[in-house]
Parts: structure tokens; sequence; C-alpha cells
């Protein structure tokens, strides 16, 4: 059996974020997702708009996700000694090194291979978290901005 891990923040849960889950499962038998913790999520992005508990309920819903967990909040790879993976999927935005990953799974003797995955093009202004953001905080100001103009 072929343990594919997938990593995220999955912080408003979009299109983008299914497409990945569901190439990574296509590169084995078993996929574990594991979600961010908030603290690592305000270190890396922006502060979660989802708690992370929340997120971790979501992505055990998905039909493609066999199992999900936490991730470690100071040390990624302790979550991949804990669960042992034969492949790591990185999404194509995703912020990490293949090679850098190599090599500290060299390291520490984790045996797994390093697979980045396509992008996901389709609705291109709805495929990220912060695309998402932005676009709501544009309508809000759009909105407030009709308001103002219409005297309300």
């Amino acid at each position: 059996m072929v343990k594919v891990m997938a990593t995220g923040t999955f912080d408003l849960l979009h299109m983008g974020h299914i497409y990945y889950l569901k190439e990574a499962k296509k590169l084995g038998d078993k996929l574990v997702t594991v979600v961010a913790r908030d603290s690592t999520v305000r270190k890396l992005k922006h502060e979660p708009v989802t708690p992370e508990d929340m997120r971790l309920g979501i992505i055990r819903e998905l039909k493609m996700v066999d199992e999900a967990v936490l991730g470690h909040e100071d040390d990624m790879y302790a979550t991949v000694e804990d669960l042992k993976p034969d492949i790591i999927a990185l999404g194509y935005d995703q912020l990490h090194d293949e090679k850098k990953i190599e090599r500290e799974l060299k390291k520490r003797n984790i045996n797994a291979k390093v697979a980045r995955l396509p992008k996901y093009s389709e609705m291109e202004d709805l495929n990220g978290t912060r695309r998402i953001i932005g676009k709501i905080i544009s309508a809000y100001e759009f909105q407030k901005s009709m308001e103002k103009i219409e005297g309300k």
C-alpha cells in the first residue's frame, strides 16, 4: 500500500485545494492530509480565518481523504516521521523547496519521495485563499462606497 501525504493550511477551502488533494490521492492508495496549526499559519501566511480544529474537521469530511491530522508546530519533519509516507505531495504554489526536503528526509533516514503537483488553472481568481480574501475585501469596499454615494 502506497501512503501519500499532502499538507496545507486549507483555510477557506476552495477548488484549488480539492484539485490538489484529488491529484495527491492519484499518487497512491491512501491519502493522509496534514492540516497546519494556527500558529504555523500565522507564522507563514496570515491570521487564519477558520480555526485549526474546524479546518481539520472539514478536511476529514472530504471523500478523497483517508486520514487527516494536525501538523506539529515547530518541526514539520516530526509529522513525516509519525506518518511514514511513501510520497509527499506538494501543491504547485507551496513554498517548500523539494531539494531541501529530500536532503532533510535523507538526513533523518526517511525513505519518501517528493512530488510537485501541477497547477489548477480553472477559476484562477478564486483558486487561492488570499485571492478569495482580496475579492471579499474588494466587494466590501465597493458596497461601502455605493452606500456612501446613496447616502446610507
